[in-house]
């Protein structure tokens, strides 16, 4: 019989994650808070709901200094899923797509190419196999960049993100952590990220 890869539940939370002013965190305090305060949200918080994700765009902005240099500070994330009647729980799939590089308090806007938002960085997302190399983060999802719908030399397949919702009651805010994936289960950690829903997917 073969066996069937292990997946995580999310945890209870005992305490969900607050700022150091005791109060819960938003989109701009997440933004803004410093990679210890990121991690012990990454830690305490609980897995999304993928079929919650189905559907939509969620605005992103990379806590790294240095992305903003590289262009890639803000962006959006897109959810959908490619097979209708799969269950999603099991699994979905989604895309980036580029976005004006203004400052955090400004509104996300497009780069439109012929009409249409462009989307890049393909993904597959799903919960995280505890026998898996990567599963780092068991309460949350698996953003995996190494899937067909990238080219063979896209160096976006080397991503591996996790995304995790820091309070159980509100699943239009989520945090993520992005890895590059180097020799082996080597992963090499770049930026914490934050993510709100924005607007429906335009798929």
């Amino acid at each position: 019989m073969t066996s069937q890869p292990r997946t995580a539940q999310p945890p209870t939370q005992d305490r969900e994650p607050l700022q150091p002013n005791g109060q819960r965190y938003d989109y701009v305090a997440l933004a803004l808070a410093s990679n210890d305060e990121l991690e012990h949200v990454m830690r305490c918080s609980v897995s999304p709901d993928p079929a919650r994700l189905v559907g939509w765009e969620f605005r992103g902005w990379n806590t790294f200094d240095l992305t903003q240099v590289l262009g890639i500070r803000k962006f959006k994330k897109g959810f959908y899923q490619e097979d209708p009647v799969a269950d999603p729980a099991h699994g979905i799939n989604g895309y980036n797509v580029q976005t004006v590089l203004n400052g955090l308090g400004e509104d996300w806007f497009d780069k439109i190419k012929e009409g249409n938002s462009i989307k890049h960085g393909w993904y597959d997302c799903g919960p995280v196999d505890l026998s898996a190399t990567d599963n780092k983060y068991p309460n949350g999802l698996l953003i995996n960049y190494d899937c067909d719908k990238n080219p063979t030399f896209d160096p976006s397949r080397k991503l591996r993100d996790y995304i995790v919702q820091p309070y159980a009651d509100n699943d239009d805010l989520l945090l993520g952590k992005a890895y590059i994936a180097l020799v082996g289960p080597l992963r090499l950690f770049i930026s914490y990220f934050v993510l709100e829903r924005y607007n429906e997917s335009t798929l």
